[in-house]
């Protein structure tokens, strides 16, 4: 599990890294191993729900957009912040429309990069 969580933020890091206008926030880039327990938690689950979802669809997972792939990623992280954070700023559980282009981008990285592992 830790396996997991640690691929999913080492993929969040490159993503932020590649698509990222400008220099990134620090907490943005926070190594694995100063990342807090609760995103750590985060980071495994999504990637074990990305994971899930590969393998029940039979790796048909390859049909979809890179946009679809994304949302899938978001909205599993959505999900996440509401069970850790009681009341998250309306930035960390924005709707796919309103994520700036280098988080979507970065979460079809993420997808992409899971889908790689099954």
């Amino acid at each position: 599990m830790t396996e997991d969580g640690r691929i999913f933020r080492e993929a969040w890091i490159a993503g932020v890294r590649k698509h990222f206008p400008g220099e990134p926030k620090p907490g943005y880039v926070t190594p694995w191993e100063d990342t807090p327990e609760w995103e750590r938690a985060s980071a495994a689950a999504v990637f074990g729900q990305v994971r899930e979802f590969v393998a029940v669809s039979a790796g048909t997972t390859a049909k979809l957009t890179r946009e679809q792939k994304g949302r899938f990623v978001a909205i599993c992280w959505i999900a996440q912040i509401h069970k850790h954070i009681d009341d998250p700023k309306p930035g960390y559980v924005a709707d796919w429309d309103d994520l700036p282009k280098w988080q979507q981008e970065t979460d079809a990285d993420i997808f992409e990069t899971i889908e790689r592992q099954v």
